[in-house]
Protein backbone atom coordinates (compact mmCIF):
# COMPACT_ATOMS: atom_id res chain seq x y z
CA UNK A 1 0.00 0.00 0.00
CA UNK A 2 2.73 2.25 0.97
CA UNK A 3 3.74 2.04 -2.53
CA UNK A 4 0.57 3.14 -4.36
CA UNK A 5 0.65 5.88 -1.85
CA UNK A 6 3.88 6.78 -2.95
CA UNK A 7 3.39 6.63 -6.44
CA UNK A 8 0.49 9.45 -5.84
CA UNK A 9 2.83 11.68 -3.81
CA UNK A 10 5.07 11.93 -6.61
CA UNK A 11 2.71 12.36 -9.14
CA UNK A 12 1.40 15.06 -7.03
CA UNK A 13 5.13 16.74 -6.97
CA UNK A 14 5.38 16.48 -10.31
CA UNK A 15 1.68 18.75 -10.96
CA UNK A 16 2.46 21.02 -8.17
CA UNK A 17 6.49 21.66 -9.00
CA UNK A 18 6.55 20.50 -12.25
CA UNK A 19 10.75 19.47 -13.36
CA UNK A 20 12.76 21.25 -10.76
CA UNK A 21 14.31 23.83 -12.40
CA UNK A 22 17.76 24.13 -11.12
CA UNK A 23 20.01 20.91 -10.54
CA UNK A 24 17.70 18.64 -12.54
CA UNK A 25 19.62 15.26 -11.28
CA UNK A 26 19.07 13.80 -14.83
CA UNK A 27 20.92 17.17 -15.97
CA UNK A 28 23.65 16.40 -13.84
CA UNK A 29 23.79 12.27 -14.60
CA UNK A 30 23.61 13.61 -18.37
CA UNK A 31 27.13 15.48 -17.59
CA UNK A 32 29.07 12.70 -15.60
CA UNK A 33 27.88 9.63 -18.54
CA UNK A 34 29.23 12.56 -21.18
CA UNK A 35 32.88 12.85 -18.84
CA UNK A 36 32.88 8.86 -18.75
CA UNK A 37 32.01 8.54 -22.42
CA UNK A 38 35.11 10.64 -23.39
CA UNK A 39 37.41 9.22 -21.09
CA UNK A 40 36.28 5.76 -21.87
CA UNK A 41 34.98 5.88 -25.85
CA UNK A 42 36.48 3.01 -27.73
CA UNK A 43 34.75 1.05 -30.74
CA UNK A 44 34.53 -2.10 -28.80
CA UNK A 45 31.28 -3.30 -27.04
CA UNK A 46 33.02 -4.33 -23.76
CA UNK A 47 34.17 -0.60 -23.63
CA UNK A 48 30.47 -0.05 -23.38
CA UNK A 49 29.45 -2.49 -21.12
CA UNK A 50 31.97 -1.26 -18.89
CA UNK A 51 31.21 2.70 -19.11
CA UNK A 52 27.39 1.85 -18.63
CA UNK A 53 28.01 0.05 -15.48
CA UNK A 54 30.05 3.01 -14.18
CA UNK A 55 27.43 5.34 -14.90
CA UNK A 56 24.58 3.60 -13.36
CA UNK A 57 25.26 1.11 -10.71
CA UNK A 58 26.61 3.64 -8.44
CA UNK A 59 23.63 5.49 -8.65
CA UNK A 60 21.33 2.53 -8.25
CA UNK A 61 23.26 1.16 -5.33
CA UNK A 62 23.95 4.73 -3.48
CA UNK A 63 19.71 4.81 -3.69
CA UNK A 64 19.53 1.60 -2.26
CA UNK A 65 22.09 2.48 0.63
CA UNK A 66 20.58 5.51 1.39
CA UNK A 67 16.54 3.73 2.21
CA UNK A 68 18.41 1.12 4.01
CA UNK A 69 20.04 2.81 6.82
CA UNK A 70 17.45 5.17 7.65
CA UNK A 71 14.31 4.99 9.28
CA UNK A 72 10.74 3.54 7.33
CA UNK A 73 9.49 7.07 7.10
CA UNK A 74 12.45 8.33 5.61
CA UNK A 75 12.88 5.66 3.35
CA UNK A 76 9.35 6.71 2.42
CA UNK A 77 10.23 10.03 1.77
CA UNK A 78 13.18 9.42 -0.25
CA UNK A 79 11.31 7.06 -2.81
CA UNK A 80 8.61 9.79 -3.41
CA UNK A 81 11.28 12.22 -4.57
CA UNK A 82 13.20 9.83 -6.69
CA UNK A 83 10.39 9.09 -8.58
CA UNK A 84 8.88 12.40 -8.53
CA UNK A 85 12.59 13.20 -10.16
CA UNK A 86 12.11 9.83 -12.70
CA UNK A 87 8.48 11.18 -14.18
CA UNK A 88 7.88 14.10 -16.33
CA UNK A 89 4.29 14.05 -16.73
CA UNK A 90 3.86 17.97 -16.09
CA UNK A 91 7.14 18.60 -18.79
CA UNK A 92 5.47 16.68 -21.24
CA UNK A 93 2.10 18.98 -21.43
CA UNK A 94 4.73 22.09 -20.93
CA UNK A 95 6.61 21.19 -24.00
CA UNK A 96 3.14 20.04 -26.07
CA UNK A 97 0.77 22.84 -25.25
CA UNK A 98 2.92 25.59 -26.72
CA UNK A 99 3.02 23.61 -30.39
CA UNK A 100 -0.51 23.00 -29.99
CA UNK A 101 -1.10 26.74 -29.43
CA UNK A 102 0.92 27.95 -32.52
CA UNK A 103 -0.81 25.90 -34.31
CA UNK A 104 -4.49 26.48 -33.18
CA UNK A 105 -2.82 30.25 -34.21
CA UNK A 106 -1.52 29.73 -37.96
CA UNK A 107 1.81 30.46 -36.73
CA UNK A 108 3.57 27.74 -37.76
CA UNK A 109 7.31 29.22 -37.19
CA UNK A 110 6.78 29.23 -33.44
CA UNK A 111 5.43 25.58 -33.73
CA UNK A 112 8.25 24.46 -35.37
CA UNK A 113 10.77 26.33 -32.59
CA UNK A 114 8.16 24.58 -30.07
CA UNK A 115 8.33 21.29 -31.18
CA UNK A 116 11.76 21.54 -32.41
CA UNK A 117 12.26 20.90 -28.27
CA UNK A 118 10.42 17.73 -28.04
CA UNK A 119 12.33 15.95 -31.10
CA UNK A 120 15.63 15.65 -32.89
CA UNK A 121 13.99 15.63 -36.23
CA UNK A 122 14.81 19.30 -39.03
CA UNK A 123 11.32 21.07 -37.60
CA UNK A 124 12.23 23.89 -39.98
CA UNK A 125 11.46 21.56 -43.04
CA UNK A 126 7.93 20.61 -41.59
CA UNK A 127 4.47 21.62 -42.41
CA UNK A 128 1.85 21.89 -40.09
CA UNK A 129 1.02 18.33 -40.46
CA UNK A 130 4.02 17.26 -39.55
CA UNK A 131 4.29 19.36 -36.62
CA UNK A 132 1.35 17.79 -35.21
CA UNK A 133 2.61 14.75 -35.62
CA UNK A 134 5.75 15.35 -34.61
CA UNK A 135 4.63 16.54 -30.88
CA UNK A 136 1.82 13.87 -30.98
CA UNK A 137 4.41 10.77 -31.45
CA UNK A 138 6.51 12.80 -28.67
CA UNK A 139 3.75 12.46 -26.29
CA UNK A 140 2.84 8.89 -26.60
CA UNK A 141 6.35 7.54 -26.88
CA UNK A 142 7.69 9.98 -24.07
CA UNK A 143 4.18 8.68 -22.06
CA UNK A 144 6.59 5.09 -22.22
CA UNK A 145 9.56 6.39 -21.14
CA UNK A 146 9.05 9.52 -18.91
CA UNK A 147 6.02 8.13 -17.17
CA UNK A 148 4.92 4.24 -17.29
CA UNK A 149 8.31 2.97 -17.60
CA UNK A 150 9.15 4.88 -14.55
CA UNK A 151 6.10 3.90 -12.68
CA UNK A 152 6.19 0.33 -13.64
CA UNK A 153 10.23 -0.45 -12.08
CA UNK A 154 9.13 1.81 -9.40
CA UNK A 155 6.21 -0.56 -8.30
CA UNK A 156 8.83 -3.50 -9.45
CA UNK A 157 11.97 -2.65 -7.30
CA UNK A 158 10.89 0.31 -5.08
CA UNK A 159 13.63 3.54 -5.78
CA UNK A 160 16.62 1.77 -7.01
CA UNK A 161 14.49 0.57 -10.02
CA UNK A 162 13.14 4.18 -11.17
CA UNK A 163 16.99 4.72 -10.84
CA UNK A 164 18.10 2.12 -12.83
CA UNK A 165 14.97 2.52 -15.40
CA UNK A 166 15.38 6.44 -15.89
CA UNK A 167 19.49 6.49 -15.78
CA UNK A 168 19.47 4.00 -18.71
CA UNK A 169 16.54 5.37 -20.66
CA UNK A 170 18.79 8.60 -20.30
CA UNK A 171 21.99 6.71 -21.62
CA UNK A 172 20.12 4.96 -24.53
CA UNK A 173 19.55 8.72 -25.42
CA UNK A 174 23.24 9.46 -25.58
CA UNK A 175 24.42 6.52 -26.65
CA UNK A 176 21.67 4.61 -28.38
CA UNK A 177 22.28 5.10 -32.00
CA UNK A 178 23.48 3.42 -34.96
CA UNK A 179 26.12 5.59 -35.86
CA UNK A 180 29.71 4.92 -36.57
CA UNK A 181 30.70 6.45 -32.80
CA UNK A 182 28.10 4.56 -31.14
CA UNK A 183 27.46 1.40 -33.40
CA UNK A 184 29.56 -1.01 -30.66
CA UNK A 185 30.24 1.31 -27.56
CA UNK A 186 26.75 2.41 -27.35
CA UNK A 187 25.51 -1.38 -28.32
CA UNK A 188 24.80 -1.92 -24.58
CA UNK A 189 22.76 1.65 -23.82
CA UNK A 190 20.28 0.41 -26.00
CA UNK A 191 19.89 -3.37 -25.60
CA UNK A 192 19.44 -3.06 -21.93
CA UNK A 193 17.30 -0.17 -22.32
CA UNK A 194 15.07 -2.64 -25.15
CA UNK A 195 15.27 -5.07 -22.16
CA UNK A 196 13.81 -2.59 -19.36
CA UNK A 197 11.22 -1.50 -21.76
CA UNK A 198 9.95 -4.86 -22.82
CA UNK A 199 6.62 -5.06 -20.40
CA UNK A 200 6.17 -1.34 -19.72
CA UNK A 201 6.08 -0.40 -23.37
CA UNK A 202 3.14 -3.24 -24.08
CA UNK A 203 1.25 -1.90 -21.26
CA UNK A 204 1.27 1.58 -21.99
CA UNK A 205 0.08 0.14 -25.42
CA UNK A 206 -2.91 -1.59 -23.62
CA UNK A 207 -3.26 1.25 -21.60
CA UNK A 208 -3.44 3.50 -24.32
CA UNK A 209 -6.20 1.00 -25.86
CA UNK A 210 -7.81 0.84 -22.55
CA UNK A 211 -8.33 4.74 -23.07
CA UNK A 212 -8.92 5.18 -26.21
CA UNK A 213 -10.26 3.29 -29.42
CA UNK A 214 -9.46 -0.19 -28.06
CA UNK A 215 -10.11 -2.11 -31.31
CA UNK A 216 -8.10 0.46 -33.75
CA UNK A 217 -5.49 0.85 -31.03
CA UNK A 218 -5.26 -3.12 -31.05
CA UNK A 219 -5.49 -3.60 -34.60
CA UNK A 220 -2.37 -1.02 -35.61
CA UNK A 221 -0.61 -2.62 -32.75
CA UNK A 222 0.00 -5.45 -33.77
CA UNK A 223 -0.44 -5.02 -38.07
CA UNK A 224 2.27 -1.70 -37.71
CA UNK A 225 4.44 -2.17 -34.47
CA UNK A 226 6.62 -5.08 -36.14
CA UNK A 227 7.26 -2.23 -39.26
CA UNK A 228 8.87 -0.07 -36.30
CA UNK A 229 12.82 0.15 -35.68
CA UNK A 230 12.12 0.43 -32.10
CA UNK A 231 10.71 -2.86 -30.53
CA UNK A 232 9.72 -1.05 -27.96
CA UNK A 233 8.45 2.74 -29.51
CA UNK A 234 6.60 0.87 -32.23
CA UNK A 235 3.70 -0.79 -30.32
CA UNK A 236 3.58 2.45 -27.46
CA UNK A 237 3.02 4.66 -30.65
CA UNK A 238 1.26 2.29 -33.08
CA UNK A 239 -1.45 1.86 -30.33
CA UNK A 240 -1.35 5.45 -29.37
CA UNK A 241 -2.70 6.47 -33.15
CA UNK A 242 -4.61 3.93 -33.23
CA UNK A 243 -6.26 5.16 -29.96
CA UNK A 244 -6.34 8.29 -31.04
CA UNK A 245 -7.98 7.80 -34.54
CA UNK A 246 -5.25 9.27 -36.13
CA UNK A 247 -2.46 8.67 -38.89
CA UNK A 248 1.48 9.57 -37.67
CA UNK A 249 4.35 7.83 -38.81
CA UNK A 250 5.75 8.65 -42.07
CA UNK A 251 8.76 10.05 -43.70
CA UNK A 252 10.75 12.66 -42.03
CA UNK A 253 14.19 14.69 -41.35
CA UNK A 254 17.13 14.23 -39.59
CA UNK A 255 20.26 16.08 -40.46
CA UNK A 256 19.05 17.46 -43.77
CA UNK A 257 18.02 13.88 -45.31
CA UNK A 258 14.56 12.74 -45.45
CA UNK A 259 14.06 9.15 -43.84
CA UNK A 260 11.74 6.76 -44.53
CA UNK A 261 9.52 5.58 -42.20
CA UNK A 262 6.01 3.41 -41.40
CA UNK A 263 3.01 4.63 -41.20
CA UNK A 264 1.12 4.30 -37.87
CA UNK A 265 -2.55 4.33 -36.86
CA UNK A 266 -5.29 4.99 -39.28
CA UNK A 267 -8.14 7.94 -39.45
CA UNK A 268 -7.84 11.89 -39.40
CA UNK A 269 -4.07 13.44 -40.32
CA UNK A 270 -2.91 15.08 -37.31
CA UNK A 271 -3.63 18.80 -36.03
CA UNK A 272 -3.05 20.50 -32.56
CA UNK A 273 -6.13 18.69 -31.80
CA UNK A 274 -4.65 15.40 -31.78
CA UNK A 275 -1.72 16.63 -29.47
CA UNK A 276 -4.56 17.50 -26.83
CA UNK A 277 -6.07 14.56 -27.08
CA UNK A 278 -2.77 12.80 -26.45
CA UNK A 279 -1.52 14.37 -23.40
CA UNK A 280 -5.71 13.44 -22.09
CA UNK A 281 -4.81 9.78 -23.27
CA UNK A 282 -2.12 9.81 -20.89
CA UNK A 283 -3.65 11.53 -17.64
CA UNK A 284 -6.43 9.36 -18.35
CA UNK A 285 -3.99 6.43 -18.19
CA UNK A 286 -1.95 7.41 -14.96
CA UNK A 287 -5.13 7.51 -13.32
CA UNK A 288 -5.65 3.73 -14.17
CA UNK A 289 -2.41 2.77 -13.14
CA UNK A 290 -2.78 4.74 -10.03
CA UNK A 291 -6.32 3.08 -9.55
CA UNK A 292 -5.12 -0.49 -10.16
CA UNK A 293 -2.01 -0.26 -7.92
CA UNK A 294 -4.19 1.39 -4.24
CA UNK A 295 -6.68 -1.95 -5.35
CA UNK A 296 -3.63 -4.23 -5.62
CA UNK A 297 -2.26 -2.17 -2.38
CA UNK A 298 -5.41 -2.53 -0.44
CA UNK A 299 -5.47 -6.02 -1.60
CA UNK A 300 -2.54 -7.24 -0.56
CA UNK A 301 -2.79 -5.27 2.97
CA UNK A 302 -6.55 -7.42 3.60
CA UNK A 303 -4.29 -10.78 2.58
CA UNK A 304 -1.81 -9.65 5.44
CA UNK A 305 -4.16 -9.00 7.89
CA UNK A 306 -6.11 -12.33 7.09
Amino acid sequence: MSTAIAMLAALLLDRLLGEPRRAHPLVAFGRMASWIEQHMHADRRGKGVLAWMLAVLPCVLLTQAAQQYVPTWLAWCIAVIVLYAAIGLRSLGEHARPVAEALQNDDLDAARAAVGRMVSRDTAALNAQQVAAAATESVLENGNDAVFGALFWFAMLGAPGAVLYRLANTLDAMWGYRTPRYERFGWAAARIDDVLNFLPARLTAFTYALCGHFEGAVRCWYAQAPQWDSPNAGPVMAAGAGALHVKLGGAAPYHGVWEARPELGSGDPPSADAIHRALSLLQRGVVIWLAVALLLGLAMQGGTHA
